[in-house]
């Protein structure tokens, strides 16, 4: 139950899943791995940071939090701009993209992802996966199906922004798609931070 719950909360669209899909489109399944990998780790470190309690932190330091926060909204943004103004076509896939989706942007995005923070509040303190509730193999058993269960959900995001990457489009229409991917971008984070 838990993994199925873990499924729903972490899969469902936010700023993460917006980013995977837009870095499938622009560089392809395997030049988006690294993106991938590294929002991952930033994820895991999240995810421990709440099996662990320290969210609690968070909450007794509003500065950190907010700091955290500012961090994270303004890579998105960031990021949507790149999304929303990426070229047409053939450039896709050069040294362009490495510099739009830098990898300390994946890092930030998954360890200051203020919507993986709530559904990690939710999990962990909903479901007792190992008894006793609130010991460290409860705790240790949570935090490896999150990882597990990202691992899974984000790279099936990954996959099909790939796939949307293998459509062809009129320049018109490819522009269309990237200022509303970019416009996902903001809505997701604009969700996530409300």
């Amino acid at each position: 139950m838990f993994a199925v719950a873990a499924a729903a909360l972490l899969g469902s669209p936010g700023p993460g899943i917006a980013a995977l899909l837009a870095v499938g489109r622009a560089r392809g399944l395997f030049g988006g791995i690294g993106y991938l990998a590294t929002m991952q780790i930033g994820l895991a470190i999240a995810a421990g940071l709440s099996a662990a309690g320290l969210v609690g932190i968070l909450r007794a330091l509003p500065w950190l939090r907010h700091l955290l926060t500012i961090v994270s909204a303004l890579y998105l943004l960031w990021l949507a701009w790149q999304v929303a103004t990426a070229p047409l076509g053939g450039e896709i896939g050069g040294a362009g993209e490495q510099a739009r989706f830098p990898l300390w942007g994946a890092f930030t995005l998954g360890i200051a992802n203020p919507k993986a923070y709530l559904a990690f509040a939710s999990l962990f303190g909903s479901f007792v996966v190992v008894p006793p509730a609130g010991g460290i193999a409860d705790a240790m058993a949570k935090w490896l199906l999150c990882v597990a269960v990202m691992a899974v959900v984000d790279f099936a995001w990954l996959l099909a922004g790939a796939w949307l990457g293998r459509i062809t489009l009129a320049p018109k229409a490819e522009r269309r798609m990237n200022v509303g991917m970019g416009l996902s971008i903001v809505a997701a984070c604009a969700l996530a931070l409300t």
